[in-house]
Formats: C-alpha cells, sequence, structure tokens
C-alpha cells in the first residue's frame, strides 16, 4: 500500500469531519512553504465547502508541491 495516499485519504478525511471553526483555525494557523492571507471577515463569508478545498489544497501543495 502507497503510504502517502493512505496519509492524504486521512487527511481528507479529517478534513471532511472538521468543524468550520476548526478549518479557520487551521488556515490561519497554516505553516507552509507560503503564507495564506485571508482575513478573518472574508473566511466567514466563505461556505464550508470552500473552506475546506482551501485547507486541503494548502496542504497538499506544501506536501506534494513539485511532485503532482
Amino acid at each position: 500500500m502507497d503510504t502517502t495516499k493512505s496519509n492524504l485519504d486521512n487527511f481528507i478525511c479529517d478534513i471532511a469531519t472538521m468543524s468550520r471553526r476548526q478549518i479557520e483555525r487551521e488556515i490561519n494557523r497554516f505553516d507552509g512553504r507560503f503564507k495564506l492571507d485571508f482575513s478573518t471577515d472574508y473566511l466567514k463569508t466563505q461556505s464550508l465547502d470552500k473552506l475546506r478545498h482551501i485547507l486541503l489544497a494548502a496542504a497538499v501543495q506544501q506536501k506534494f508541491g513539485n511532485h503532482c
């Protein structure tokens, strides 16, 4: 089994079960090769699905950025 795929699958499941508050906190605390610079007001206007997408995209880019 591909461990990387398994880790990604687990992370996707984790994001899917996070509350809006948890996702906003993770986006604000994201510490990657690039900065996520979203204001609190902006995050509050986005749907939960959009926030999940932002967090997942940032995490995937951070982990697999040059390998996709």
